[in-house]
């Protein structure tokens, strides 16, 4: 899992509350397990103006000219602002999947859904949790080339009119997306001690790990 510590990026302002997953990732794209693949397909019933299949090569699609995404001085934004309980509907993991693989690496909102919040951090994702009155400010401040800083280190989102915002982050969340530990990084980490216990176990009951 890639590493977060600290980026400045345009914002992409995405101004609807209770965005759902199937908005995020429609239910046609679920067939994939891979994690990569889905930033094409990232919010494609706003985003396009057909109906998108998997495998489906979008460079010829219809645009919706409208859609965020689809505006030139929002392109190569990793900062998404959004409203609240985004992430609401199913447990699908696509959803960060997509958000992810179109480059997206922050997410800042009032409220998120429980399971997409728990998705994020398992694959990278920093989603912010901030009082609605300050997002509130943030999208009236959002134009073309606005950008912000996110530190996750000092836990700090600086704007470009100088102003600090603390957000609140789980510590241990927080070690793991400064180091880019995934749940399979975090578990290698006691791989010595697994293996230590793996050949006690096998002396003291060599019955669990015969192979015939």
């Amino acid at each position: 899992m890639r590493a977060f510590q600290k980026i400045t990026s345009r914002v992409i302002p995405v101004d609807r509350s209770n965005v759902d997953t199937d908005a995020i990732i429609p239910k046609q794209f679920l067939k994939s397990i891979k994690r990569s693949g889905f930033g094409p397909f990232l919010f494609d019933e706003w985003r396009y103006l057909d109906r998108g299949e998997p495998d489906m090569d979008c460079s010829g699609r219809p645009l919706n000219p409208e859609f965020v995404l689809n505006v030139p001085c929002y392109a190569g934004g990793e900062i998404l602002l959004a409203r609240e309980n985004f992430g609401c509907g199913s447990s699908r993991e696509h959803a960060p999947w997509a958000i992810a693989d179109y480059g997206i690496r922050v997410i800042i909102a009032p409220s998120f859904a429980d399971i997409f919040y728990n998705n994020c951090f398992k694959n990278g994702l920093l989603p912010i949790v901030l009082d609605a009155t300050i997002v509130d400010r943030l999208f009236a401040e959002c134009g073309p080339g606005y950008a912000l800083t996110v530190d996750l280190k000092e836990q700090v989102i600086q704007t470009r009119y100088g102003e600090s915002i603390h957000f609140d982050i789980d510590p241990s969340r927080k070690h793991r997306l400064l180091n880019g530990l995934d749940d399979i990084a975090l578990t290698l980490q006691r791989a010595d001690e697994i293996r230590a216990y793996e050949a006690r176990r096998a002396q003291q009951a060599p019955w669990l790990f015969a192979t015939h």
